[in-house]
């Protein structure tokens, strides 16, 4: 067994990226979370935390600090089922691609009550490598096949339309959307993950045009890069449909939108708790994706 408040320490180190902050946190010294996280590392036999800036898990730690999200959560279920207060919310740590938050994925967690949510931000294709890591409980990814350990549903598939302002689509694609003009029109693409750009391009001409682009990591900055004319770029359909509809922006190509899967996967030890937020993210995708 190990001891509840070492797992809560090293979960609060990991969450807040410092021993001073949890240690703030927690209403504790500097030394007595050095003293806990010691203790704990002693307990488990292996290194738990990474001291550096922020501090980092390790693949041993990151198992920890769910073990710890995974207890709250069923101490939290047994709480209700025995009508006792159930304690402080239990922080589900949960892997998400930005235009999934940007677009669906929030009104599923206003749904749920009783659970803190610490939200990664990463691209569907890597969501899954934080739950191979152990270090989140659920994920929105775009893999259908469940990691490890978990369970998986899909959830439907968002789709994207290639978009750029009146003005930059005659400027660059006049004759049209061609390898060469794909080659010479800065594109947007979120950070060095997005494919999306690359594989819509591929799509639309049968080759691999080497795209320029601007580097813009957020999805709300990406459409209004497109309506500055700053460059071309798929954004997600609910984004943009209004400033399609107006004229704002235009599809470069109307006939050929990109639909992205969507499966939920979460750790199987953990269904059951996290029952009520899977049902919630499976509601939401209902109403939000194709």
């Amino acid at each position: 067994m190990f001891d509840p408040t070492q797992l809560a320490t090293l979960a609060a180190v990991l969450r807040l990226g410092s021993f001073e902050a949890a240690a703030a946190a927690l209403n504790v010294t500097p030394p007595a979370v050095s003293q806990r996280i010691r203790a704990l590392e002693e307990r488990a036999g292996t290194v738990l935390v990474e001291r550096t800036q922020p501090a980092r898990a390790t693949p041993a730690g990151a198992r920890l600090a769910r073990h710890h999200a995974e207890l709250r959560l069923l101490e939290q279920g047994l709480a209700r089922d025995l009508g006792s207060a159930a304690g402080p919310a239990a922080v589900v740590r949960i892997a998400v691609n930005a235009d999934s938050l940007a677009t669906w994925f929030l009104p599923a967690l206003a749904a749920v009550e009783g659970m803190l949510f610490d939200l990664v931000i990463d691209d569907q294709d890597h969501s899954e490598a934080w739950l191979r890591r152990g270090e989140v409980m659920a994920a929105v990814t775009g893999h259908p096949g469940p990691v490890q350990g978990c369970e998986a549903r899909p959830l439907g598939s968002l789709r994207y339309i290639a978009t750029a302002s009146p003005g930059f689509a005659a400027r660059w694609f006049a004759g049209g959307v061609t390898a060469a003009a794909l080659e010479q029109a800065p594109a947007l693409i979120f950070n060095t993950k997005d494919r999306l750009q690359a594989d819509w391009a591929a799509a639309a001409t049968g080759a691999q045009p080497a795209l320029p682009g601007h580097h813009i990591g957020s999805s709300e900055g990406f459409v209004t890069a497109a309506l500055l004319g700053i460059g071309w770029g798929l954004n997600p359909e609910p984004l943009v449909a209004e400033h399609l509809a107006a004229g704002r922006l235009v599809a470069l190509r109307p006939d050929l939108p990109l639909d992205v899967a969507l499966h939920w996967q979460w750790i199987r030890a953990a269904g059951t708790p996290l029952a009520p937020l899977t049902a919630a993210v499976r509601a939401a995708a209902r109403e939000g994706l194709a």
